[in-house]
């Protein structure tokens, strides 16, 4: 395979932005940090439309191939940028970014017109939506729900769309779209009554990790014996576990707006779904953008036991109220961050030479 180094600024912008969400979130959970007011604030959008908002539309539009795609990444790149020194043009361009990947996903639908692309091209209408009601100054713990509907829903699609190989029945495929219409109900109430939104929320998510766990390829894969497979399994059923946790949590304790609660409920979707998830589509996410193949090693495991025990951490700490302990929970979740990405920058190295 080669490289496509012409790709390599993209994912640089994603990391950066990344990279800088981490810091934020260190400031946020009580580490004291050299920071500013409007960096601190970013946390969850650069997470959101600055990371994952660089990262899904340059995937979709390296494997679509038409130049205007590209310029999508690089307006949610000038986004975050843009953020950190006049949040209203971020906020702007951010928006527009979103945007345009929603005509990107319109491109896919009309393409295939299947449950798995319309699931995805409803969860990044989620991020547009989310995307407008912030910029004209919504706070973050209302729509929120949008932004996690909108990482959910993209991956639920992914995930469908891997497991056709597997056949589902008509009535399973039904009810993956009665849970993914009320995780949209549940989105789009949140913006009116976000008590009910949240609770029709969490139920949805919880169900959603139901369905998963008994229809994904990655409870199948677990005992694979290809070791990367494996890994790869692990991290999807481990990420599903925390889906349903996260619904959960949402719908024991509803509307939520800040503390230790919010941060359990939010950060098991967030940290335990959306991150595991990305360190098992790595090895797939990765060699498709640079052209280069993710090799395999069984250090690997050691950032998914921290990310995943770290959390457990980080959430004892939540529900039990202990600060210290919520902590050196989040501190531990953000190392296992970077070991990812130090080992997964190494393994594209090495099946270089």
């Amino acid at each position: 395979m080669k490289l496509q180094i012409r790709f390599i600024p993209f994912v640089a912008l994603a990391i950066l932005a990344l990279l800088l969400a981490l810091w934020a979130g260190l400031v946020r959970i009580g580490w004291a940090l050299p920071s500013s007011p409007d960096l601190t604030m970013a946390h969850g959008p650069l997470m959101v439309s600055g990371f994952l908002g660089v990262l899904i539309p340059l995937e979709r539009a390296v494997a679509i191939r038409q130049r205007w795609m590209f310029a999508v990444p690089l307006i949610a790149g000038a986004g975050w940028i843009s953020l950190l020194f006049t949040p209203f043009v971020g906020g702007l361009l951010l928006t527009l970014a979103s945007l345009g990947a929603l005509m990107i996903l319109g491109v896919m639908v009309r393409r295939e017109p299947h449950l798995h692309t319309v699931t995805m091209f409803v969860g990044m209408a989620a991020w547009v939506v989310g995307n407008f009601l912030w910029m004209l100054g919504f706070p973050v713990f209302q729509i929120v729900y949008l932004w996690m509907s909108f990482l959910v829903l993209t991956i639920a699609g992914e995930r469908l769309e891997l497991s056709r190989v597997l056949k589902p029945a008509p009535g399973q495929l039904r009810t993956f779209s009665l849970i993914a219409l009320a995780l949209s109900a549940g989105t789009i109430l949140s913006i009116f009554e976000l008590n009910w939104g949240t609770r029709l929320n969490g139920l949805s998510m919880l169900a959603l990790s139901l369905w998963f766990l008994r229809n994904d390829l990655a409870t199948r894969n677990i005992r694979h014996p290809n070791p990367l497979t494996r890994y790869i399994a692990f991290c999807l059923f481990a990420g599903f576990i925390w889906l349903g946790v996260g619904g959960a949590l949402q719908l024991y304790f509803g509307a939520l707006y800040a503390g230790p609660f919010y941060d359990a409920a939010l950060h098991s979707v967030f940290v335990g779904f959306v991150i595991s998830m990305i360190f098992g589509h790595a090895s797939i996410i990765f060699p498709a953008i640079l052209g280069s193949p993710v090799t395999y090693r069984p250090a690997f495991y050691i950032h998914l036991v921290l990310l995943h025990l770290s959390l457990l951490i980080r959430l004892l700490g939540d529900l039990a109220n202990q600060f210290e302990i919520r902590r050196w929970g989040g501190l531990l979740n953000e190392i296992a961050i970077l070991l990812f990405l130090g080992m997964t920058v190494y393994s594209i190295l090495k099946a270089r030479n």
